[in-house]
């Protein structure tokens, strides 16, 4: 079994681990925070969702300054992925410092926390489009890494659309012009929240957050790869 082939038969199975039926917990957690955000303004959504949007777009664009183009074009399949772990492993441990570090600083550095690792993850997703040999100056890339993020960090209510959109994106692309930021902004922070909140807690903040950061990557870094491999393998059929 070539490579290729071992890693098509694991992103297919990849896929069906994320459309499983959620577990009674997850079921019932997701229930407790609809029924929270049911409570909380609308107004206030509208500038949660604003802010995230903006923040989100802002790191976009230093992403694509501050990411340089490896020079990969000879590479194999197999060569990219390799690099694309070591790339997982870099950006583990440069998130474990920087949530360790924000989580040791308690309440105020806590906040900063959020804009500074989504920073990181955005950058990270950056250079592993570039690894698999996509341009992030396309919009339709960017857009794609934004639905990578979003699938990686939502409830299993979201992830059967979502998925169809990446493994199918180089036919569907156009006619995806933009990002639902409501749902966006919501599943991010319903999925991250409980964590973050731990992580400005006194005396176990810095371990939380390191530990939290470290593991939020492995999970968007599994879950970048089977995209792309989703993605490249559906245009091979």
């Amino acid at each position: 079994m070539t490579y290729e082939t071992q890693m098509a038969e694991e992103s297919r199975l990849w896929k069906q681990s994320q459309l499983r039926r959620p577990s009674f917990l997850e079921r019932s957690s997701k229930k407790a925070q609809t029924k929270m955000n049911q409570l909380i303004p609308e107004k206030v959504h509208t500038t949660i969702t604003e802010s995230i949007k903006k923040m989100v777009q802002a790191t976009l664009i230093g992403s694509n300054v501050t990411t340089f183009p490896k020079k990969i074009e000879n590479l194999t399949f197999e060569e990219r992925e390799q690099l694309v772990e070591k790339t997982i492993g870099t950006f583990k441990k440069t998130a474990a410092i920087e949530g360790a570090s924000t989580g040791a600083g308690g309440i105020l550095l806590g906040l900063a926390d959020f804009p500074l690792f989504l920073s990181i993850k955005m950058k990270f997703l950056f250079e592993v489009a570039s690894i698999y040999g996509y341009s992030t100056k396309e919009y339709e890339e960017r857009l794609f890494l934004l639905y990578v993020f979003q699938l990686a960090f939502s409830s299993e209510a979201h992830k059967e659309e979502t998925l169809e959109k990446i493994e199918y994106w180089d036919s569907l692309k156009n006619e995806v012009k933009d990002l639902d930021w409501r749902v966006f902004q919501q599943e991010y922070r319903d999925y991250i929240d409980v964590v973050k909140l731990m992580q400005i807690l006194p005396g176990i903040g810095a371990v939380v957050g390191g530990v939290a950061n470290y593991h939020l990557v492995q999970q968007l870094g599994e879950c970048a790869m089977n995209c792309y491999r989703l993605r490249i393998f559906s245009n091979r059929k």
